[in-house]
């Protein structure tokens, strides 16, 4: 387990946190691994709902270690990399996993679109450049008024390559997703709102991730699994596609153990309790 992200479970929740508050959890190649295990860790757990992503201290994601960048101004490649046959060895930081279309870099972001179960990342202080990326990648967020995010790589003299790319244009307007990308402005938590980078504001947006995430965990755990895969598959399928795979997920719902349940307890009004998949 990384010391750089923290994973605690309970009641169908996950509680995932960025742990490395004294560098507003600036990313750094052990932040990379810590995210990818811990996504892929609660890929195999069964009892998991909901996840919630935030950062502890005073920011979601500072974005990438600033040493990297003092490494590549003295010509030297980012986050450790170096031509030696470990995981840091540039061809294997560029090469998508063997279960994900994404490598490396991309699947501290990305890791938490794969994962089966719905994503809420709380944000707050700032989340600039991969932290904006790894907070693209959630299915919703919910940030602080106050918060500020920025596309920062253009300053660094770099694009977005954990996973940015991808998110970014199906929240915003495309020329909104250039102009964020080319100028690498701040905009804040209200702003971010307006545009639609981020979901809805909250004065206390990890308390009110959680208070979402534990309603999606009292949910058919079918059912939101099932609606998680609907939408991301979705997104780019075509409209024949799309409507085959609705209509195949619906047929594996209806009359299965968890939405009859779902049934009975709002027929009985009472709190259903529902089996995790197998």
């Amino acid at each position: 387990m990384s010391d750089r992200v923290t994973t605690t479970i309970s009641d169908g929740v996950a509680d995932v946190r960025l742990s490395r508050p004294e560098k507003m959890n600036a990313i750094d190649t052990a932040m990379f691994r810590g995210l990818i295990e811990a996504g892929e860790q609660l890929a195999l757990e069964k009892g998991v709902r909901a996840v919630v992503l935030s950062g502890e201290g005073r920011a979601f994601c500072a974005g990438l270690d600033f040493s990297s960048f003092a490494n590549m101004a003295d010509g030297k490649r980012p986050l450790g990399q170096n031509r030696s046959k470990g995981a840091d060895n540039p061809s294997r930081l560029l090469t998508p996993a063997a279960n994900s279309p994404a490598n490396f870099a991309q699947r501290a972001g990305w890791v938490w679109r794969e994962l089966p179960v719905p994503v809420v990342a709380a944000l707050h202080g700032v989340a600039y450049g991969g932290g904006l990326q790894i907070a693209l990648a959630a299915d919703i967020r919910i940030a602080a008024p106050d918060a500020r995010l920025s596309v920062m790589e253009i300053k660094w003299g770099l694009i977005p390559d954990m996973s940015g790319s991808q998110t970014l244009r199906h929240l915003v307007r495309d020329d909104v997703a250039r102009e964020l990308t080319f100028t690498g402005r701040v905009v804040s938590g209200e702003e971010a709102s307006a545009i639609g980078l981020v979901t809805c504001l909250s004065e206390t947006p990890y308390e009110n991730a959680m208070a979402m995430a534990r309603g999606i965990a009292g949910r058919s755990p079918d059912a939101i699994r099932a609606a998680k895969r609907l939408m991301n598959a979705t997104r780019l399928s075509t409209l024949e596609d799309g409507l085959q795979l609705e209509a195949a997920l619906q047929a594996s719902l209806i009359g299965g153990e968890n939405q009859i349940e779902a049934v009975k307890a709002n027929m009985e009004k009472r709190p259903a309790k529902f089996r995790d998949p197998d």
